[in-house]
Order: C-alpha cells, then sequence, then structure tokens
C-alpha cells in the first residue's frame, strides 16, 4: 500500500500517561503538546522548521480547538506550516500516521510531524440552544461521560460491546480474561525493569504547571495500578453475567506523543541509528456488527495484513489497543495468535487511554520491539467508538 513513507529511528516520542484527574489534569493539551514537542526538538537538535505539515490527531475539546492544528504548529516553533485536525477516536494516532504516509506517498510534501494528544481529565461540556423545548431547555452533553456510556447508534455502553463480542465468540470465561490481563501487567512490569530501560528508549518526560511559579516534571507512568491473577479473580464482572471486571478495562488518562513521517532518505538523514530503517507499509480499516466494537479488529488486521502482502505468521511483534482484554482474546482465537505473547512491554489496558495518543504510543513501542529483536513485521490494531478499527503495518529493517 505505502512505499515511501518512513519513520526515523528516534524520530518520535511519548510522555508518560497520567490517570485521569491526576498531575496533567489542567493541562490545555494542545499547548501541553506543542510545548513538549518543542522541548524535544530542542533535545535532539531538530529545527522545527523542517516540517512542511502537521498532522494533529485530538479526541477531545479543549478551548480554541477550531484552530487546533496551525495554532499547534506555531507553538511548537513551526508558525509558517498549515495542518489538518483529525478526530477518530481511538483510531486517531493510526489515521494520522496513514494519513501523513499516503501524503508522503503521494508527493504532496516530502517531511511532516504527526502530533497526537489529549486531556480526558475535566472533559468540556457543550450546550446548544433548544428554543422548542419544554421551557427552553438547553441539549447539553458531557464530552467523555455521556460518550462512554452510549453510542448513539449502538444505544450500548462501550463495555457492552465487548460482553456482547464476547458472548456472540462463545467459550471466553472470566477465568480467561482475568489470567490475560494478569500477563498485561507482566508485560508491562518487563518494560519498568533495570531502571525502565525499554520505556526510556522512547519516553520523553512532560512539564506541567503545579501553580503560577511552580513546575514539575514528570518523568513515568502515573496512576497505574499493579495487577495479578489473585487480585483480579475476586473480582465481580461490572455487567452481571459478563466477564470483565473493573480490573479488566483500561482507564482514561492524559498524555501526547509525537512522530515524524518523512521519505526514506530524510529519515535516513534525521535517525539516530543510520542501519534501522523503519517503514509504514499498510493500513486497514474496519466495522463491525452494531454494538460489537471489540470485533471490528480483526478485519481491520486481515485489510492491513493484506495490503502488506504477509500473514501473520510473517509477525514478529503485535500490538493493540485494548479497551477491554476480552478485545485480545477475541482476536487471538480468530487470527490463531499466541494471546499471551501479544502486548509485550505495555498497552493501553494497563496504562491507561488518553484516546488522540493512545495508539501512537503503543506503535512506537512496538517499534522499539522490533529493533530489539533485529527488526521484521509488526501489526498495530485497535478498536474505536462506533464499532470500528483501524490498523498499521510496520516494517524494520
Amino acid at each position: 500500500m505505502y512505499s515511501k513513507a518512513f519513520i526515523p529511528y528516534g524520530g518520535y516520542y511519548s510522555t508518560p500517561f497520567a490517570r485521569w484527574q491526576g498531575v496533567l489534569q489542567n493541562e490545555h493539551s494542545v499547548e501541553l503538546a506543542a510545548a513538549t514537542a518543542k522541548r524535544w526538538f530542542a533535545s535532539k537538535g531538530i529545527d522545527p522548521k523542517i516540517f512542511k505539515y502537521l498532522v494533529l490527531g485530538k479526541t477531545i475539546g479543549q478551548l480554541h480547538t477550531f484552530y487546533a492544528a496551525p495554532w499547534a504548529a506555531a507553538l511548537m516553533g513551526a508558525p509558517d506550516i498549515p495542518g489538518l485536525h483529525i478526530t477518530q477516536a481511538c483510531s486517531t494516532s493510526t489515521t494520522c500516521l496513514s494519513q501523513a504516509a499516503s501524503s508522503i506517498e503521494t508527493g504532496l510534501y516530502d517531511t511532516s510531524f504527526c502530533l497526537l494528544t489529549d486531556r480526558a481529565s475535566n472533559g468540556p461540556f457543550t450546550l446548544w440552544p433548544n428554543p422548542m423545548g419544554p421551557g427552553g431547555e438547553l441539549i447539553k452533553e458531557s464530552w467523555m461521560m455521556d460518550n462512554f456510556a452510549a453510542d448513539p447508534w449502538a444505544g450500548s455502553a462501550m463495555i457492552q460491546t465487548a460482553e456482547n463480542v464476547v458472548a456472540k465468540a462463545g467459550g471466553i470465561t472470566k477465568e480467561d480474561v482475568d489470567r490475560v490481563t494478569a500477563r498485561r501487567y507482566e508485560q508491562y512490569n518487563d518494560a519498568l525493569a533495570n531502571d525502565r530501560a525499554f520505556q526510556k528508549r522512547y519516553m520523553f518526560p512532560v512539564e506541567y504547571k503545579i501553580s503560577k511559579k511552580k513546575t514539575g516534571i514528570l518523568e513515568e507512568d502515573d496512576g497505574v495500578t499493579s495487577s495479578t491473577y489473585e487480585t483480579l479473580a475476586p473480582l465481580k464482572a461490572v455487567i452481571p453475567g459478563g466477564v470483565h471486571s473493573f480490573g479488566a478495562q483500561t482507564h482514561p488518562a492524559d498524555g501526547n506523543c509525537g512522530l515524524i513521517v518523512t521519505t526514506q532518505d530524510r529519515a535516513q538523514e534525521l535517525s539516530t541509528d543510520k542501519n534501522i530503517r523503519i517503514q509504514i507499509l499498510s493500513y486497514g480499516y474496519a466495522r463491525a456488527e452494531k454494538a460489537h466494537m471489540a470485533a471490528a479488529v480483526v478485519p481491520a488486521s486481515k485489510m492491513a495484513l493484506d495490503k502488506a502482502g504477509i500473514g501473520t505468521q510473517d509477525l514478529k511483534a503485535i500490538k493493540s489497543h485494548n479497551p477491554f482484554t476480552g478485545n485480545d482474546l477475541f482476536m487471538a482465537n480468530e487470527m490463531g495468535l499466541d494471546v499471551m505473547n501479544m502486548n509485550n512491554y505495555g498497552c493501553s489496558l494497563v496504562y491507561g487511554h488518553p484516546q488522540g495518543p493512545t495508539a501512537g504510543r503503543t506503535i512506537i513501542e512496538m517499534i522499539e520491539e522490533l529493533v530489539m529483536l533485529g527488526g521484521g513485521y509488526g501489526l498495530f490494531t485497535g478498536c474505536a467508538a462506533g464499532d470500528t478499527g483501524a490498523s498499521l503495518v510496520i516494517k524494520v529493517s
């Protein structure tokens, strides 16, 4: 699908993620992301004026969202370039990278930056006039809570869609879910070993405001609660008769990340290791049956693999956005994968879900895993609101 789109090795970062209502709860997500990117550019000796276009991924409204992409470009040090604002729920990062790759492929521009951010904390409330309503009542919406609670088309909460998929597939028990959840925490703990050696390959500290005159530095994920099978097993399912307890689902979070997408020559020039080449190969998308969001990852993955010209047997690393553990079990069962070897070193189930940058961080982790393995193909996939899914295949040489 793509032959000309590359990511420089080391040409990316993710901040730590902070659990919602934590230390980043009062930061403006666009301002924080742009300021972090600017600091990261300076640390790498990169002039942000090399970028011809900004692809901004953000799903939750912030003050001045109307100007989000060009404003972010100016704040990060590239005031002369335009930008595109993409909001596609949990598939935002995946689609931003595909959009940038498509533009590189067609020659629209040769060097772009994907800036991905969200603040789930203190989500906005929207009010609309309703002059025909009783007493002129306003129409109101909580961006976070109302949309997590119900899909306006399917009429179901997100956790219900996961339970629907598990029930339809059959054979997935709460014990299965708890064992895989415990494994995901073990894998995340591998990233913390040796003084967080794996995370330090890509993680960049974020500076946040404590007061008008005082700032703090967040260097590692904040708010991750460790879990084991022994602590998960006694928890009751959230939905009676279901398989997911509160411990087997992700939590909202805050954070941002960024990736350079460019040509092969420019990627080589910007790479921190000239012997490593990272290529974006393909993108896949899907929409599942109504109220069956978790099922979308399978057709999206198959599409991406087909367009890349490879099969599951060719994959060295598989990462997923897994808001519910059942997502991974369903995908593994349907595609013949080892569920215990997916999501090495971390996943959104454990470190949280800021939506916009969620897939971006996970893709960065997949790249680093592939580098440690000596190269190969990697598949990232994830479901998203509206029973949709999106996947990306990366090749590391």
